[in-house]
C-alpha cells in the first residue's frame, strides 16, 4: 500500500517539492537530436520515499546505480504528488528516467500514456512471481517490474493472549477472532490495532477483511462486503477498536500496538523486524477470512518504470534499464529491499532472504499468495477504491449501526 508505509512518512510534499520536482532534468545536451545519440551526464529518478532525505542509506544507494559517467539525481515526493508532476513533466519532455510508483498507480500511469512499454526500454522483466509482477502489466503491455513487495498480517500479543487464555491457533475465522477479542478486552486488555484512514492506506488495510468476506471488487456494495464492513465497525462499537481507527494510518496503529496494550494489530511485513525488537513477543499470523482459512492480503510495494521521453529516446531508455537493473536485477534485489524492508518479488531470491533472518518466516506464504489490487480492474482500480474508502469511512462512523453500514456499501455501489 503501500498501500504502504512509504506515503505514510509525511502528510503531503511542499510546493517547493512539486515545483523541484517539475524542474528536475536528466541532463541531456540540449542541441541533440532524437536519435538517441545524445551522451547524458546526469540521471534522474523520483520515488515515492520522503522519510528517507538525501543522507540516507536509501539514498547513498539509488545514488550509486548512476550509469558509468553520469551523476544520479533523486527526487522525492508522496506518490500522489509523483504521478501528479509526471504528467506534466512527459508532457514537456523533461520526465526523469527512472520514476518508482507504488503498485495501484502504475495503471493510471500507463493509461495516461506517461510510461514507456518494458520492451522499448530494454527491461528484464523475467524471473518475478505473477501476482506481485501482475500490476505492471496493462492491456496486455508490460511497463516495468515491482521492486519488491510486502503485505498484511495479523500481529498478536503473546504476553496478553496468554494471559487471557486465547490459544492463537484456534483464530481460524472471524467468528474465533471475535471470541478472542471479547476474551482479551473482559480481561483487562485492549483487542485490535488496524489503519482506517481514508485513502488507499485504509482501503489496503481493508481488504484482507473484504476479500475474505468473499467479496469481489467489481460489486463493492455486494452483501459480502457489507459483511466485511459491519465486522469492523462493530470492533469500534464494542470497544475492540479504537476511535482513532477512522484517522490512523499504518503508523500510527502500530504505534498503539507498541504501548504493550493491545492483543492484536493488522499491519505490514515492513514492521516484521521491529515487532522482534519488542519488550513483548509479538508474533505473526495470517489474517483470518470469514470462514477457517486465511484471507486473501493485498500485495504492496513499488514498480520501478521508464517514463516516455520524446528527445533523445534512446539515450535516456539505456539509462533507465541500466538503473532498473541495478534496483531490481537477479543479482542486487536482496540488497534493495534489505534496504526498504521488503521481500523480493523473486521467489528464489526471496527464498534467500528468508533464510537468512528466521523473522521473515512466517510471511513466506503469505507473499506468495498475495493478490495485486488492480489485478481485476486496471486503471478502474482508482475510483472502486475511492467509492471503498468512503463506504469504509461511513461504516466506522456508524460504530456498529447495521443499517448505516448498509447505507453506507449501497452509495460505493452506485458510483
Amino acid at each position: 500500500m503501500n498501500a504502504s508505509k512509504k506515503t505514510i512518512a509525511l502528510v503531503g510534499a511542499t510546493s517547493v517539492m512539486v515545483t523541484a520536482l517539475a524542474a528536475c532534468s536528466s541532463g541531456a545536451n540540449a542541441d541533440s537530436s532524437s536519435t538517441g545519440s545524445a551522451s547524458l551526464t546526469q540521471v534522474s529518478v523520483w520515488d515515492p520515499y520522503p522519510q528517507y532525505d538525501d543522507s540516507s542509506d536509501w539514498a547513498t544507494y539509488v545514488k550509486a546505480c548512476a550509469p558509468a559517467g553520469t551523476t544520479l539525481k533523486r527526487t522525492t515526493a508522496p506518490t500522489s504528488d509523483l504521478l501528479n508532476t509526471l504528467t506534466s513533466a512527459v508532457k514537456e519532455d523533461n520526465a526523469p528516467d527512472v520514476v518508482i510508483l507504488d503498485n495501484p498507480a502504475v495503471p493510471d500511469a500507463a493509461s495516461s500514456g506517461l510510461l514507456a512499454p518494458a520492451s522499448d526500454v530494454g527491461i528484464d522483466t523475467t524471473g518475478f512471481d505473477a501476482n506481485l509482477a501482475g500490476p505492471g502489466t496493462v492491456d496486455g503491455v508490460t511497463y516495468g517490474v515491482p521492486i519488491g513487495a510486502n503485505t498484511l498480517g495479523l500481529y498478536y500479543n503473546k504476553d496478553i493472549l496468554d494471559n487471557a487464555g486465547v490459544d492463537p491457533a484456534s483464530i481460524t475465522s472471524w467468528d474465533t477472532l471475535n471470541a478472542a477479542l471479547e476474551k482479551v478486552t473482559k480481561a483487562g486488555n485492549k483487542g485490535i490495532t488496524f489503519a482506517g484512514v481514508a485513502g488507499e492506506e485504509g482501503v489496503f488495510q481493508f481488504l484482507p477483511w473484504f476479500w475474505g468476506s468473499g467479496a469481489n471488487l467489481k460489486a463493492p456494495g455486494s452483501d459480502e462486503a457489507v459483511a466485511a464492513g459491519q465486522l469492523v465497525s462493530d470492533w469500534i462499537g464494542k470497544g475492540y477498536a479504537p476511535k482513532s481507527a477512522l484517522t490512523d494510518n499504518q503508523s500510527a496503529s502500530w504505534d498503539l500496538f507498541l504501548t504493550g496494550q493491545y492483543a492484536f494489530a493488522e499491519n505490514g511485513s515492513w514492521f516484521a523486524k521491529a515487532a522482534s525488537e519488542q519488550k513483548f513477543k509479538a508474533v505473526m499470523m495470517p489474517i483470518p477470512g470469514k470462514d477457517n482459512g486465511a484471507a486473501p492480503v493485498p500485495t504492496g510495494g513499488e514498480f520501478v518504470l521508464a517514463p516516455v521521453h520524446k528527445k533523445d529516446t534512446s539515450a535516456h531508455y539505456a539509462a533507465a534499464a541500466k538503473i532498473i537493473a541495478c534496483l531490481a536485477g537477479p543479482d542486487n534485489q536482496i540488497k534493495t529491499d534489505d534496504q526498504l524492508g521488503y521481500f523480493a518479488a523473486n521467489k528464489d531470491q526471496r527464498t534467500q532472504q528468508i533464510a537468512s533472518d528466521p523473522i521473515w518466516t512466517p510471511w513466506a506464504q503469505a507473499i506468495e499468495s498475495a493478490q495485486g489490487r488492480t489485478t481485476d480492474l486496471g486503471a478502474d482500480y482508482t475510483a472502486t477504491s475511492a467509492a471503498i474508502s468512503t463506504a469504509l469511512q461511513g461504516a466506522l462512523n456508524a460504530a456498529g449501526d447495521t443499517s448505516a453500514v448498509k447505507s453506507a456499501f449501497a452509495q460505493a455501489a452506485q458510483g
